[in-house]
């Protein structure tokens, strides 16, 4: 077989010499199917990283984190180790384990979800090589005894940006880790995958400290090592102006909150009016004891939703929220609902309803939709936009749309309004709620449009995290999110194996503008928490060489004794990495 004279990695030649990368080719081990996975250099760099120090892995959507994980997976199944898979639903879970099946060979691969039986579930932990499960399952059988510490030579935490507070990645790390594998004798390794850090420096050390993490490696777009795989993506982003009928619902909202601002500020409980979500939502924690205060700053709270709702989805999204509050109750709603102004905000959107009015947002998209050359009869799109009035389907290939919304009532105006218009359209939600899509439909909905059957998804935060959605031509975002990990996601759905191209919807001078921005501003400044996090960690373990990995490549955080021998807990360099055969061949 050939071996790579500077990586020591097997690998078989491949024709598919696109990128014009010396990493060309296709990874030969022999527990992985044979020409199944292509061979690319920062995924054998992190997984021999990853393969001696508990590891977070930050690589954005569609740069294959699951094939990192199917290396150091099938590296564990040959040195006689089990593996533990875990993914935060069931419809990943499923995705994880269909993946492994496909190119691992190997037939202790299983699959546990609260719908296996528990007599199933003792049979499977006791004897599956790696078992594909989620956290919620996992801990529940820990607790039951099924599970002990050290059954499991290597644990995968996927969606890793999930392990703070109280959620079950930590429980499950620091019952499992904490003991000597009881297959290979070694310590429990850990790895975590995420698309992006959060862009808070302590979110980011509590998801090391729950996960036992030792090392970030982070890789984007702009790496060395990944540039050849990536191919262009534009954006663009499209400003678009409320229209009269909405500012005018939007000023009864504004001094409907403004009121209860102006209160909460007499009261003492925030010291001006000019707060956003987040200082009302604080302030929650502040009221214990202020007479008067718990009404007037819920009623804010729900007013702030209110205009963001209003800003970001429009006059159908604003006028559900406002009859579910109607109907729901809670402290101070009845009174909040029978406030003058919001209710004549409310009247006032219900007229525009019914007159078929909507955010100005909505015609825009079919114009983008279009303008791009998408054609609704066919789901095609024009090679070139200056054909996309031609009826010569000659100038026509079949092209993908995904259309992200934060909210259930967008994706269904969206799709009512892109159907009518002659598109053929599938949408994606999560399963709560009475109209939710159980993941077996998330599932189904993900393979018809991967399938062609329509070419154009919309979908909530569902589709964002994970889920693996067929590459797309254009990527949409209706709304604005103020969350670096959400905004990686949705970009990283295009410019991967094609050139591609994202579009952002900002309403001006509203909400949805400032979440543009922050958004912006939020990923931008996740690339250097990553550094910082690592030399904090560095610190605490009484290492202080450099832990920067942003660039592409993993420096030297090791002592060595001269002789390129290293201690357990320490990594090699993946510059001097010279000798993998018991790793990938």
């Amino acid at each position: 077989m050939g071996m790579s004279t500077d990586m020591g990695i097997g690998s078989s030649s491949s024709n598919n010499n696109n990128n014009n990368n010396d990493d060309d080719g296709w990874i030969e081990h022999e527990l992985i199917k044979p020409r199944s996975i292509e061979k690319r250099g920062y995924q054998i760099s992190i997984a021999s990283v990853a393969r001696q120090k508990n590891t977070l892995v930050v690589l954005p959507t569609g740069l294959g984190k699951t094939t990192i994980a199917l290396l150091l997976i099938a590296d564990t199944l040959k040195h006689g180790g089990r593996a533990l898979f875990l993914a935060p639903t069931r419809v990943l879970v499923h995705q994880h384990y269909n993946f492994l099946k496909e190119h691992i060979l190997h037939d202790g691969i299983a699959v546990l979800t609260g719908n296996t039986p528990r007599h199933e579930r003792m049979e499977v932990w006791s004897s599956a090589s790696v078992v594909c499960s989620t956290p919620q399952v996992t801990l529940n059988d820990i607790e039951r005894g099924f599970i002990d510490a050290g059954d499991f030579a290597l644990l995968v935490f996927d969606e890793a940006h999930r392990a703070v507070g109280d959620y079950s990645y930590g429980r499950i790390a620091s019952l499992l880790a904490n003991a000597s594998s009881s297959s290979t004798g070694a310590g429990v390794r850990i790895i975590g995958f995420t698309a992006t850090l959060p862009d808070d420096k302590e979110k980011v050390l509590e998801i090391a400290s729950n996960l036992m993490i030792e090392r970030i490696e982070v890789r984007d777009e702009s790496s060395p090592d990944v540039r050849p795989y990536i191919k262009d993506t534009k954006i663009e982003f499209v400003t678009i102006t409320l229209t009269p009928v909405m500012r005018r619902i939007r000023e009864h909202v504004e001094r409907a909150l403004q009121s209860r601002l102006e209160e909460l500020k007499r009261l003492g409980v925030i010291s001006s009016t000019r707060v956003n979500m987040s200082n009302l939502i604080d302030a929650r924690e502040s009221i214990s004891g202020i007479k008067g205060s718990t009404v007037p700053l819920y009623s804010a709270i729900r007013l702030s939703h209110a205009l963001k709702v209003l800003d970001t989805q429009g006059i159908t999204a604003f006028t559900r929220f406002y009859e579910r509050l109607r109907e729901k109750g809670g402290i101070g709603v009845r009174s909040l609902v029978e406030d003058r102004e919001l209710r004549s905000a409310y009247e006032l959107a219900r007229g525009a309803e019914l007159s078929g009015l909507e955010h100005p947002k909505l015609s825009r998209l079919v114009e983008i939709l279009r303008r791009e050359g998408f054609s609704p009869d066919e789901g095609y799109y024009s090679v070139s936009s200056s054909n996309s009035n031609s009826n010569n389907n000659s100038n026509y290939r079949r092209g993908k749309v995904l259309i992200f919304t934060s909210y259930r009532d967008s994706v269904e105006v969206i799709t009512s309004r892109l159907i009518a218009e002659g598109f053929k359209v599938g949408y994606l939600i999560g399963k709560a709620g009475e109209y939710g899509l159980k993941q077996e439909e998330q599932v189904e909905a993900v393979n018809r449009f991967r399938a062609g059957e329509y070419s154009i998804l919309v979908a909530t935060s569902v589709g964002e995290e994970g889920l693996d959605i067929a590459e797309c031509n254009l990527v949409i975002f209706y709304d604005n999110v103020p969350s670096a990990i959400r905004f990686v996601q949705r970009k990283g759905r295009t410019g991967r194996r094609m050139p591609g191209k994202v579009i952002v919807l900002v309403a001006k001078d509203t909400i949805d503008e400032a979440y543009h921005w922050i958004s912006r501003k939020k990923v931008r400044q996740v690339r250097s928490i990553a550094s910082i996090v690592n030399r904090i960690i560095a610190n605490r373990t009484g290492n202080n060489k450099d832990y920067s990995s942003s660039n592409g490549k993993s420096s030297d955080i090791s002592s060595s004794d001269g002789n390129g021998s290293y201690g357990n807990n320490i990594y090699h360099s993946s510059t001097n990495l010279t000798n993998l055969d018991d790793f990938i061949k």
